[in-house]
């Protein structure tokens, strides 16, 4: 576990400048400007306060052969903000190594910390990564803002598909898996499902790495290789207090799949995450992890891959009638959608987002990301398909035989329903 080694408290009157005068990178930007005759430890202030102000995941400060850059990642995407001088940045290295708990002396490896930055009403933590490049310490601090964990009913779901996993998820027993490449927002799906759960009366406990948020009233618990707590250790251990509902951060391994599945056969609701690109996926990835099919089968009861696309500017995006290449590809997609499944009506009239760019999304024409979804239950039909140990494409054909959208389209019905761009939806999502 990353100790948290000390606190930076923002001053009130860096607070205020930050609700005053920033909001944008442009503003941000212009700030910093002004503050680099000021001590460094309002200088960091303000670029922490800026950051978490617009929403960023990430702050970058990247040593180059002249210059320091500092970039912020906004939904999903890295901007330039602002080129310091060698000098300013190693006052920051300094006292970002410092607040972190990080070696001020070491520079040829790679150092990991934390800290918390307090605002009124709100804790923040900040991981901190540091590494050696070509022209100094490159250092990453990742924010965890409790502010940006969603209630289920705000992750952007179809109202079938939310439906649907209120249901799988209130089930007393079997396996819920999230599927999805790094950033795609597994975390912020599985938090929303254990906050949509907590109860007195369920008793829920995690076994993360690390642990990402803190859940009141949720037992957590946090791997330790080094100290021999991992995940198929701590699972075995989770399984002896008697939980209703486990999460594990994720099934990397063949030991842990298979306790994982074995806790889902006895009475236990497990919900988990593995790295595979869509959902048919999944199943696949488990058998080549080694565990059983006929254990497979039975546990699992849903399996869900997501995505995150970037939502159009509400302030500069103007709408558009869609062209007739769009109308065939939207009508084409769309040809043989389930009944419970609502969409826009297909026609030569459609009107969608064209984003422009504005001060306020930083010129890109996009601002704020959603959700977008796909996934199947494990049905008798589906039960019996994974005992013959599918490939990828067979379990899709019959996942989707059994109703299910996949991310693509689900991206496509909110490019009609005016929340994002195709030209998005196929950068994250682009079907093979």
């Amino acid at each position: 576990m990353v100790k948290i080694t000390d606190k930076i408290v923002i001053p009130s009157n860096i607070q205020k400048l930050v609700q005053e005068k920033i909001e944008s990178v442009s503003d941000f930007a212009k700030e910093i400007e002004n503050f680099l005759d000021k001590d460094i430890s309002e200088l960091l202030s303000l670029i922490l306060a800026g950051a978490i102000h617009l929403f960023a995941s990430d702050i970058h400060l990247e040593p180059q052969e002249e210059n320091v850059r500092l970039r912020i990642r906004l939904d999903g995407m890295l901007q330039d903000v602002f080129f310091f001088q060698p000098e300013t940045y190693r006052l920051l290295l300094s006292r970002i190594k410092l607040l972190a708990g990080l070696k001020l002396n070491i520079h040829d490896r790679a150092q990991d910390g934390s800290f918390s930055v307090t605002l009124p009403n709100l804790e923040i933590e900040i991981r901190t990564s540091a590494l050696p490049a070509d022209y100094g310490e490159s250092i990453v601090m990742r924010i965890l803002n409790p502010q940006s964990l969603k209630n289920i009913e705000e992750l952007g779901l179809r109202d079938d598909l939310l439906e649907l996993f209120k249901q799988e998820i209130q089930k007393p027993n079997g396996m819920i898996i999230v599927t999805g490449p790094t950033g795609s927002g597994k975390t912020t799906t599985l938090y929303a499902f254990l906050r949509f759960l907590q109860k007195p009366e369920i008793k829920i406990i995690t076994i993360e790495d690390p642990i990402e948020y803190r859940l009141e009233g949720i037992s957590q618990t946090e791997v330790h290789p080094e100290k021999g707590y991992d995940f198929a250790n701590g699972l075995r251990s989770i399984v002896r207090q008697d939980p209703d509902v486990i999460l594990v951060g994720e099934i990397r391994d063949k030991e842990t799949a298979e306790i994982a599945l074995q806790a889902a056969l006895t009475g236990h609701l497990v919900f988990s995450t593995l790295h595979t690109n869509d959902a048919p996926g999944a199943i696949p990835r488990l058998v080549s992890l080694g565990a059983n099919p006929v254990n497979i089968a039975p546990a699992i009861n849903m399996v869900i891959a997501q995505r995150l696309v970037r939502k159009v500017c509400q302030k500069c995006a103007l709408p558009r009638k869609i062209t007739p290449e769009e109308f065939q590809m939207l009508k084409s997609e769309f040809s043989n959608v389930p009944k419970n499944i609502k969409i826009p009506e297909i026609s030569p009239d459609l009107e969608i987002m064209e984003p422009k760019g504005c001060k306020y999304c930083n010129f890109t024409g996009y601002k704020g990301r959603v959700g977008i979804f796909e996934a199947f239950l494990v049905d008798s039909e589906i039960e019996d398909l994974i005992l013959k140990k599918p490939s990828i494409s067979e379990m899709r054909k019959l996942a989707e035989k059994k109703g299910m959208i996949s991310m693509y389209k689900d991206g496509l019905i909110k490019v009609m329903e005016k929340i994002t761009t195709i030209e998005e939806v196929k950068r994250v999502a682009m079907e093979r």
